[in-house]
């Protein structure tokens, strides 16, 4: 009979872990610009050996804290400063990008940059690159501006004809409407707040009543659908009065018992009844989406000569240095506290982990970059007709590293281009069989779907099977599974729902 009994076994295991600074290496390349922007302005609140190069004071580099920090490393005599001393060892080429030794005092005449005064205003010829700034398009470029409810209404209530009284009263209406067009205020409230008579309240509702869109300022959706009806001459029709008269019937899709009510064929309401499908419940939501989104290139593409010259945004960037104030506190001389000797220096090497962490990611960008223009360079040309297919993990073995580098360092990102501006993920798209055999963007496939459905009879629309045998002829081998997926993926209705009777 066995017994059990503890033991203590001996083996060899090999396992993969990933160290802080790695941790924060991963993070950082995943962010963009801006939020680039804000995890380095959150790090100098943390950390107070780092500041911004521009707070003026005397610059201390890696280079010149590396002795101090190496002799407190001997002193301590812990096995664990070993990783503080390889994070902290010697500056490589990234590392003089960096941090820079802060200049000596020189002439005020020396400082006049003498080839630029040149260049630009004596030589009226060709300038090479290194002497001049590549243009960056205006930040207006990239901030779309929706236009709001208000604003929509306001700038037509500008064009009608009425008495400034109606009119206060009207802007009294509008500022009165939700996000869905409805007027969520009585009248009676309305001339009280805004001190018009009820008459001239009431005008003003009539005038806002045929402002684009229509149906916008009802008070419930019976009368968003008449207004809606109206202002397609179809007042006193089937559909007016179905909505009108009948709207309880029409919910509960009774649509016999509403022929019997009316006396009209069953056909005639079903078309009064398709007709009001098409009507819109919410007319003011396609004017109260999300606000402005602000979109700032991470990288500029831009065409010079023959070449293409890709340079990382790094405007508005704090551009970080090592603080020399807290030096002294290195100094076992200086600062006999041991504690605060051991934050001081686990804070020097935090900040120098990082600096060196945006210097990579950086670095990494610019590659993935050089590499997207290498094989996009049709595309910068021509256009997205232009695009060819490109995998991640093609440019994760051109630049040698893992295709998860690779999709971290796209991610979110986007690249001003002459095309336009684009995410830098819009350059990586699925290969699919096309003419000759060669290969075709996923993109370029989807776009050929749209456009056919886009120019196909509404009457008789195209069917999964049409659109098949039509990309077939073209030479692109799909499936009609992989049409109908296309088409869903790009939220395009059905056959039968796209079919408009006559």
């Amino acid at each position: 009979m066995s017994t059990l009994s503890p033991r203590l076994q001996v083996r060899v295991q090999q396992k993969q872990t990933l160290t802080p600074g790695l941790v924060q290496m991963v993070s950082l390349l995943q962010l963009n610009r801006l939020e680039l922007k804000d995890m380095i302005v959150a790090e100098i609140a943390q950390n107070p050996v780092l500041e911004e190069a521009g707070d003026g004071g005397e610059e201390l580099t890696a280079e010149e804290l590396q002795p101090l920090l190496e002799a407190e490393g001997e002193r301590s005599g812990s096995p664990a400063d070993q990783s503080i001393l390889d994070a902290t060892a010697g500056p490589t080429e990234t590392d003089a990008a960096e941090v820079v030794e802060p200049p000596a005092a020189t002439d005020p005449f020396d400082e006049i940059d003498l080839g630029d005064y040149f260049d630009n205003y004596l030589d009226p010829g060709f300038k090479s690159p290194a002497s001049e700034n590549v243009e960056k398009p205006s930040f207006e470029t990239f901030l779309s501006s929706p236009v709001t409810l208000s604003d929509h209404l306001r700038s037509q209530l500008a064009l009608v004809t009425m008495s400034e009284s109606v009119r206060d009263a009207a802007e009294e209406v509008i500022g009165n409407l939700d996000e869905n067009g409805y007027l969520t205020a009585t009248s009676q409230e309305i001339a009280e707040e805004g001190g018009q008579s009820l008459a001239e309240v009431e005008e003003a509702i009539r005038v806002v009543h045929t402002l684009d869109p229509a149906g916008v300022g009802a008070s419930d959706v019976r009368e968003c659908l008449l207004l809606q009806l109206e202002s397609r001459n179809a007042k006193g029709g089937v559909a007016w009065n179905i909505v009108a008269d009948h709207l309880k019937l029409l919910e509960s899709r009774q649509f016999r018992e509403i022929a019997k009510v009316m006396h009209r064929p069953l056909e005639h309401i079903q078309v009064a009844v398709d007709v009001i499908k098409h009507l819109d419940p919410r007319p003011g939501l396609r004017y109260s989406g999300p606000g402005a989104r602000t979109v700032e290139p991470d990288v500029y593409i831009s065409k010079d000569g023959e070449d293409y010259l890709i340079q990382l945004n790094d405007e508005e960037l704090p551009q970080l240095r090592l603080n020399p104030q807290y030096r002294r506190m290195l100094d076992r001389s200086q600062e006999p506290n041991k504690d605060v000797r051991n934050y001081v220096r686990d804070r020097y090497a935090s900040a120098i982990q990082l600096m060196k962490n945006i210097e990579q990611r950086k670095q990494t960008i610019l590659k993935v970059c050089q590499s997207i223009v290498r094989r996009q360079g049709e595309f910068l040309e021509g256009g997205i007709d232009q695009l060819r297919p490109m995998m991640i993990k093609e440019i994760a073995e051109e630049i040698g590293v893992h295709p998860s580098t690779v999709s971290r360092a796209v991610s979110s990102k986007y690249a001003h281009t002459p095309q336009g501006v684009f995410e830098l993920r819009y350059f990586f798209s699925e290969a699919v069989q096309g003419p000759g055999g060669m290969a075709t963007p996923l993109l370029i496939l989807k776009r050929r779907v749209k456009k056919m459905i886009e120019e196909e009879d509404t009457g008789h629309p195209l069917t999964d099977e049409q659109i098949t045998e039509r990309l077939q002829g073209e030479g692109i081998q799909v499936t009609r599974r992989t049409v109908a997926k296309y088409r869903e993926d790009m939220r395009i209705p059905s056959t039968h729902q796209r079919r408009v009777r006559a």
